[in-house]
This record gives C-alpha cells, structure tokens and sequence, in this order.
C-alpha cells in the first residue's frame, strides 16, 4: 500500500499558486521535499495534513481520503512542523503526561528512550530550549505513538552535524518497516541524499520533478565546454546552462550528449541550484 498519494494537488493564493502536484509515496520509503524558500514545501505538508483547505485534487493517505481519515488514521502520522505544537510552558515530563491522554498508541517507555537519547531536560520548559532542542522534542513526540508515516519539516534544523546524523540512521531505521514511510522537506540537501529514495523539487509552486535519486544521478550530469560547443548541444538534453567568461556548464541528459563529451556527476544539489538558478537552453 502506498502511504501517500497526492493527485491534481491545488491550492491558490493572491500572490501564489501551489501545483498541480502529482506524488506518491510507497511504504518503505523516504521522499526528500527540496525547494528554495516559498517554494511551496510548508503549504503541500499543510495540505497533507488538512491543516488548510484544498482548491482542487485528492490527497490519499494510508490508503484513505484525507478528508475521510478517521482519529485512528490520524493517529498513524507523527507530524514535526519545523518545532510547532508544543506548549512553551510545559516540561518534557508534563509534554509525555499530555500526549498519553491524546495519543491511544502512545508508548510511555519509548518516549523516556527518546528523551534520554536526545538529552532532553526533565525539568527545563519548553520554550526554554534552543532550536535544535525544540526539534528533538517534536521528534520525541512524533515517534512516541507507533507512527506509520512521518511527515517532517525541516527535521534536522538546528541540530549539529553530529545529531543529525544520528537522527538519519533513526529515520533510516524507522523505514525499514515496509508498512512506515517517511516525507520529510529540507533545505539541507546533504541530509536528504543520505536519507531519501525519492528526491522531490518544488519550485514556485511547481513540481519540476519527483525521480529516484539515483536514477537522478544516472540519467543528469554537469556537462563543461566552451559557449560555442553549448550552442551545438541537442536543446532537448540541456535543461539549464551557466555561461561565465571562462567557459560554460550545463546540466544535461546524458543519453541526449555526444559520446566523448567532458561530464562531470551531478549531486542532488548540484542539480536543483542548476534547475532553478541556471538559464533556460532555447
């Protein structure tokens, strides 16, 4: 069963249009949401969640209708919106004893683990811990109640480098599970190459495209030459281009390329800083 399924996604703004999106998200997988700031990646999790009204489409999840979803459905997402949700009043302690008269799967001996693995401070109030602390509070929380799906905005915001990648191989871990999936958005691309299967680039509200990443890297490569030997290139294999005063890049497809060509692999930054920064190739 596919944990999420977005189709013909709409929503529309004064000054911004989200979608159409298309999406889908088979369970034992992580989907990485890239995009720049205003992209869109905070309103699609939104809508995921029904937090906020749809203009058109359908949003499945777990296999139901979003607007469907029953309490025990709902219960089955753990949602991190970027250290949302939790009182600045409470302690870790008071957060466990609220979230086990609201969650019916909640699990008090998991979420003590989690707080002692994140050394989260019994007694200390929430809004009184720093932005990486908040986020390991939200992820507490989210893995608490046996979750089969996680949505995540920016995850593994504020947590240094050494937290972060131990959150990767819980997430990692997480996954492993064929019946739990993973959508989580970031602006720190290294993480989500780790991470992700599926890589997602949103970009003023438009889905450019949604590829296995290492199909991602297998079918896309920096292509180097002079400006001249640019304009020779198939239009159809450059999907962008750089031309500087000492030569020019591209980012192309490289069945579409002559062989011989000098190509260089492509990271998933790369690609995205040359799909939204690059010239388009008429």
């Amino acid at each position: 069963m596919n944990a999420l399924e977005l189709h013909d996604l709409k929503k529309s703004y004064p000054r911004f249009v989200l979608g159409p999106l298309d999406l889908t998200l088979p369970g034992g997988t992580v989907c990485g949401l890239i995009g720049e700031n205003g992209a869109g990646k905070s309103t699609t999790l939104k809508l995921i969640l029904n937090m906020i009204e749809r203009d058109g489409g359908s949003i499945r999840v777990l296999g139901t209708d979003d607007l469907e979803a029953s309490p025990c459905t709902k219960e089955e997402i753990g949602v991190v919106l970027s250290g949302e949700g939790i009182p600045t009043s409470l302690t870790a302690e008071q957060v466990g004893r609220v979230m086990a008269g609201i969650y019916r799967n909640w699990d008090a001996a998991v979420y003590a683990d989690y707080c002692r693995k994140f050394e989260l401070p019994a007694k200390k109030k929430y809004g009184e811990y720093s932005t990486g602390m908040k986020m390991k509070q939200c992820l507490a929380v989210a893995l608490s109640h046996h979750p089969k799906l996680l949505i995540l905005d920016e995850a593994t915001s504020g947590l240094d480098p050494v937290v972060r990648d131990e959150l990767i191989d819980l997430l990692l871990d997480f996954v492993r599970d064929e019946d739990h999936a993973i959508l989580i958005s970031s602006h720190i691309v290294s993480d989500l190459e780790k991470l992700c299967d599926t890589i997602a680039f949103l970009h003023k509200g438009k889905l450019l495209l949604c590829e296995d990443k290492d199909a991602l890297r297998d079918e896309y490569a920096l292509w180097h030459g002079t400006e001249a030997q640019l304009e020779e290139l198939d239009a159809a294999a450059v999907l962008s281009k750089r031309v500087t005063p000492y030569g020019a890049e591209a980012l192309v497809k490289r069945e579409g390329v002559p062989a011989g060509s000098a190509l260089s692999p492509v990271s998933i930054e790369e690609l995205f800083v040359m799909m939204v920064k690059g010239e388009k190739h008429a």
